[in-house]
């Protein structure tokens, strides 16, 4: 084991055990210092800063924007940790410019009468199921759907909930987020509550030898792979064309909380996110309420103005 990868390695238990990062960070971080690791020439040349430029430059040729970004992020939190425990004569990021343009990128969101078609489908399929197994089936996917739409929480967020997450006498959700933030969200709509009550009903006792709220047919837990597959089904069935993800629920409760006029600090908050500039991209999305102010509140409505 060289030096590089015994320092990786110290950082990657520092981010666990300290930061309390959770699994999906690590190995993004693992993964990120591990290609850095395969392309320095030698093990003392990694900390050189020419070193580290080359490597940014050749991330920027073969990756995207945004991805290029997370990894160079991941290199810098990486020497900052070094500096930190003082490993390093000098950070070499300190003398590096690593500022670059970057497109702004809309989310992608799910048309309105979509999303009721949609649930119109989860519901007519729970209806016309054949067997036992199917409407059991049904009636879980009914209840991801709705509590996905109805916080906008992240399919991260919805997999990992524990049954003690979810409080149906009080009707909230705890969800553990980004950076082991909690953020409690109340569950407003009748149906949702239904659909989740069902739920936990038909499935209690899979629920209690899984140790998560969502599971699948082996009595484990829910995979984010199975709700992407599960929603790919249903679009199909809806005759929905447009390529749907988990991610764009929360886009779309996002964009229509904002048309119904919701303050966007309240928005941020339900979201969990810690920056409101990363809220923001929602108001460039809702169209329908940009469309409302300049058609109806424009003050040219209110001029006459004498043409003769």
């Amino acid at each position: 084991m060289n030096i590089l990868d015994t320092y990786i390695t110290e950082y990657i238990d520092y981010c666990k055990y300290r930061k309390r990062l959770d699994f999906k960070t690590l190995k993004a971080y693992r993964i990120d210092l591990t290609q850095y690791e395969n392309f320095c020439p030698d093990s003392l040349d990694c900390f050189s800063k020419n070193t580290l430029d080359k490597f940014i430059t050749d991330l920027h040729q073969r990756y995207k924007p945004k991805t290029a970004k997370r990894k160079i992020a991941s290199l810098k939190a990486f020497f900052h940790y070094m500096e930190y425990k003082e490993l390093l004569a000098e950070n070499p990021f300190a003398k590096l410019d690593i500022r670059f343009r970057e497109a702004k990128l809309l989310p992608k969101t799910i048309p309105f009468h979509s999303i009721q078609a949609f649930l119109a489908v989860l519901y007519a399929q729970k209806e016309a199921t054949a067997s036992g197994y199917q409407f059991r089936c049904c009636i879980r996917d009914i209840a991801v759907i709705e509590l996905l739409f109805a916080t906008g929480m992240r399919i991260s967020e919805l997999c990992s909930l524990k049954p003690s997450d979810i409080d149906l006498e009080n009707n909230t959700v705890l969800i553990y987020g980004k950076g082991a933030k909690e953020r409690i969200l109340q569950i407003g709509n009748q149906e949702v509550l239904s659909a989740l009550l069902l739920y936990q009903k038909t499935f209690e006792e899979d629920i209690a030898i899984c140790g998560y709220f969502f599971v699948n047919r082996l009595h484990q837990k829910l995979s984010d792979q199975s709700v992407r597959f599960m929603i790919n089904r249903y679009a199909e069935l809806a005759g929905i064309s447009q390529h749907i993800t988990p991610h764009m629920f929360r886009h779309s409760f996002a964009t229509l909380l904002l048309e119904q006029d919701v303050d966007i600090r309240y928005i941020q908050r339900i979201l969990g996110h810690s920056s409101i500039s990363t809220t923001e991209i929602y108001t460039h999305v809702s169209n329908t309420k940009q469309k409302d102010i300049l058609v109806h509140r424009h003050p040219r409505n209110l001029m006459e103005v004498n043409k003769g």
